[in-house]
């Protein structure tokens, strides 16, 4: 998809990889949308030149509400890329305590059921646009995890979550090919970003220290990159792709 004045939303668009990828779709020509929970923060990441709107990924309505507004401002959506995620970190059992139902539910909310959230809505959406000459009408891009393979301790339910945004890739990219619209995932490994900056020193030299060339963390700019690259690769579709320098 050529990205020249189509309309993409980006979820977790505030910071880390989703401010990279706003970024770098409207540097690609695309009118760009970004979602984050935190709508006070977004004006100031984005600048004038990329619209802000204040969603909670896990609220239904609150997306529904967001997509609704871009589909008001823009007319349509031809791109959505989730990249809203928390890390909620805790052990199985921690000093005699369990990990805490309520942190559980809350990592899948976001996580899982919010990129599912954006996801069908931005389809809905997309379902109506006119066709490309390839018959393509959408994109949709969510973040995964490499830690959806290879979890730390106490990520027990970020990795879950992630793992479930890799399990939904094939059968949602088979649900919505009959209407032009592709599905693919990400999986980062250890990136620059707020995630990776409340790992304890230790959790992130050690990934680090078993990276193969160049043995550093990934930047946001380089996950961005990827992000373009799919959409605008039209044969690409229905997998998900790693970006994690060779993390064992």
């Amino acid at each position: 998809m050529n990205l020249q004045n189509k309309v993409a939303v980006v979820t977790g668009a505030a910071s880390g990889l989703g401010l990279a990828t706003c970024k770098a779709l409207a540097a690609a020509g695309a009118k760009v949308v970004g979602f984050d929970l935190d709508g006070a923060k977004l004006g100031e990441a984005l600048g004038p030149d990329i619209k802000g709107v204040a969603v909670d990924v896990a609220n239904e309505e609150s997306v529904k509400a967001g997509i609704a507004t871009v589909v008001h401002t823009y007319g349509t959506v031809h791109v959505a890329v989730n990249c809203a995620g928390i890390l909620g970190p805790s052990k199985t059992i921690s000093k005699g305590q369990l990990f805490p139902s309520d942190l559980w539910h809350r990592v899948l909310s976001v996580n899982l059921t919010g990129t599912f959230n954006v996801l069908r809505h931005a389809a809905l959406a997309m379902t109506a646009n006119e066709p490309e000459e390839n018959g393509e009408r959408g994109v949709i891009i969510n973040t995964a995890s490499g830690a959806a393979r290879q979890g730390q301790m106490g990520q027990a339910a970020y990795s879950a979550s992630k793992a479930g945004v890799i399990g939904m890739t094939i059968p949602v990219a088979r649900d919505l090919a009959e209407h032009g619209i592709r599905v693919l995932s990400i999986a980062p490994g250890l990136f620059e970003s707020g995630m990776s900056a409340g790992m304890p020193p230790k959790v992130s030299e050690t990934i680090v220290g078993k990276l193969l060339f160049p043995q550093r963390m990934g930047k946001s700019e380089e996950f961005a990159g990827l992000v373009r690259h799919i959409v605008e690769n039209a044969y690409l579709n229905a997998t998900t792709f790693d970006i994690e320098c060779g993390t064992r």
